[in-house]
């Protein structure tokens, strides 16, 4: 989990300077996490289910602040967990899941980002960041 913290901070270190530098022109960079182990992916589920219970989301769900967000959320399976967190305005995000205990949390930033998430086969779980200017 070290190491996966690690470069996800470096990632953002490169990235951060690369965005402001062009704040003016419009744009977006995210960051996708992927578990590299059983346990990394334990604390990833475990990490989006306390997001659920801290939001009041039950399972799976959407929460949204801002104006002119659009989100959507599809399961076929059971035991999948689904959240789509959308804060500031213009975002467009949706999650599809296909299988069994999927888990997965979109979180958009800021302006005018655009992302989907498909997931099929059973167990898959991972977390995208994305950030609009």
């Amino acid at each position: 989990m070290k190491t996966l913290a690690t470069r996800t901070l470096a990632l953002v270190a490169v990235a951060l300077p690369l965005a402001t530098s062009s704040a003016n022109a419009g744009g977006s960079f995210s960051i996708n996490i992927a578990p590299q182990s059983a346990q990394q992916e334990q604390v990833m589920r475990a990490g989006l289910m306390v997001y659920g219970l801290v939001n009041e989301i039950q399972g799976s769900g959407i929460r949204q602040r801002g104006t002119g967000n659009a989100a959507g959320l599809r399961q076929l399976g059971s035991g999948n967990v689904g959240i789509v967190h959308q804060d500031g305005s213009g975002h467009n995000g949706t999650v599809s899941q296909t299988g069994n205990n999927n888990a997965y949390g979109l979180f958009q930033f800021g302006r005018n980002t655009n992302a989907q998430v498909s997931q099929s086969g059973n167990g898959a779980t991972g977390t995208t960041f994305h950030f609009g200017w």
